[in-house]
């Protein structure tokens, strides 16, 4: 097998597989106590966390605490914007948990303690428990960006950087545009959640302006940052797709916006103003309030964890998974905050649970992370990572994942690849819904 076709049928295994195929879960003896397991929020990490839990011991009383009915994938959420995807593909409800025997709860978890290890709920239940999942994704700094505000947010400037209302709020400010105006994105210093998502924002938002034949517009990327993911393969695309289009300015060069006027619709830094006709500010991130107010999170406002098992270095018996987790001193690219690595992180921690309720040694994990971006219809690229234990650290298997060549042998092969990149993130979408949900 030559190397393309190599990379190429890893990478459509990965995408085709659950994450549960890479890791070891324990032979469990279902006897003794029924042990009680509640998990806090219902996105990926959270949904996949219950279930499993649930599949690898049926003894187990499993609670999931999510306040909304149905469950908006963030992941394809950038193509509802341009208008080359449609919401409703990104939803769906909890049924499919439900029929395993998983008790859901719709309501807001508004305490946990930890030393007592019970949960409250904004409708007045308390939940026991003998381990506890916390899965909450992010919450947003707005004070960082003087200026910008929650009620902005939810009004006149959607950031969109959790999916529902707010994607489709942005997608009608983009539709309201004319050829000839301005589209600035502020990007934060990261980490946040979804790396190369900001840039996969841009392409698709481009991609608008094409399809509508309004050439004369532009998109200025306002960065915190100094580089970002799949850089390579983004700048190739925008080259290709949309040249002159695109405008990325890195942090260095006065990218990080700190002020913003909406009276003007102008972002600053502070040395660069950029006023668009429609601006799009991500705030930063941190972890979710109730990982906060549970005091499972650092000075940075995110929550450390023990990289072998998702354990909490703060609270016993509490793990996180998700966005909202730092997984100890391992770089951002090797734990991003993205659906893949949430689910991933979700079966290490229901390995180790499972486990310890039964007295055995946790198994050893694998973290797989497989992250796709659309640039345009038909263009696609993707990064696997994949890790292991070694020595008791994580190691990075570079045989086992990798990331799309920028160059290949031809133009055809090049196209090709796109092409079936861009399909592999629809099916990979689908294979991790149906992974944590049905």
């Amino acid at each position: 097998m030559n190397s393309f076709n190599r990379r190429n049928f890893i990478k459509a295994a990965i995408a085709a597989a659950p994450a549960s195929a890479f890791l070891t879960l324990p032979q469990t003896a279902h006897a003794g106590k029924k042990a009680s397991v509640v998990v806090v929020g219902g996105g990926y990490g959270g949904a996949t966390a219950a279930k499993y839990l649930k599949l690898m011991d049926p003894a187990l009383d499993v609670t999931l605490v999510e306040r909304n009915p149905i469950y908006t994938s963030c992941p394809l959420s950038n193509e509802v914007i341009s208008g080359h995807g449609k919401i409703e593909d990104l939803q769906i409800g909890y049924d499919g948990l439900k029929k395993r025997g998983i008790n859901v709860l719709f309501d807001d978890a508004t305490g946990i303690d930890a030393a007592k290890k019970t949960v409250s709920l904004k409708g007045g239940k308390t939940l026991n428990y003998d381990a506890l999942v916390v899965s909450p994704g992010v919450d947003f700094n707005y004070t960082a960006v003087e200026g910008y505000s929650e009620a902005l947010a939810n009004s006149s400037h959607p950031h969109a950087w959790k999916a529902g209302a707010q994607t489709l709020a942005l997608k009608k400010k983009l539709e309201g545009m004319q050829d000839g105006q301005t589209f600035v994105l502020s990007v934060p210093k990261g980490p946040f959640r979804c790396p190369p998502g900001p840039y996969e924002r841009a392409s698709q938002v481009a991609s608008y302006f094409k399809h509508h034949g309004m050439n004369k517009c532009k998109v200025i990327i306002a960065d915190a940052n100094d580089s970002f993911s799949k850089k390579g393969l983004f700048e190739q695309a925008w080259a290709r797709q949309y040249p002159g289009m695109i405008e990325w300015v890195s942090g260095a060069n006065g990218g990080q916006v700190v002020k913003f006027d909406a009276a003007s619709n102008t972002a600053s830094s502070d040395f660069n103003a950029y006023k668009g006709d429609v601006v799009n500010i991500i705030p930063p991130h941190h972890a979710g309030a109730i990982a906060k107010h549970a005091g499972l999170t650092n000075d940075k406002g995110w929550c450390p964890v023990d990289m072998l098992t998702m354990e909490s270095t703060l609270h016993k018996d509490v793990y996180v998974v998700g966005d909202a987790c730092v997984h100890g001193d391992l770089p951002v690219y090797a734990a991003p905050k993205s659906a893949h690595s949430a689910a991933t992180q979700a079966k290490v921690a229901v390995g180790a649970i499972i486990a310890k309720l039964h007295g055995l040694p946790a198994p050893e994990p694998f973290f797989v992370n497989t992250c796709y971006s659309i640039t345009a219809p038909g263009w696609g690229f993707s990064v696997v990572h994949v890790y292991r234990v070694k020595d008791g650290k994580l190691v990075y298997i570079k045989e086992a994942g990798g990331i799309s060549p920028v160059k290949m042998a031809s133009e055809e092969q090049l196209v090709l690849q796109r092409k079936l990149e861009a399909e592999y993130a629809i099916g990979w979408l689908k294979n991790i819904m149906a992974d944590a949900f049905a």
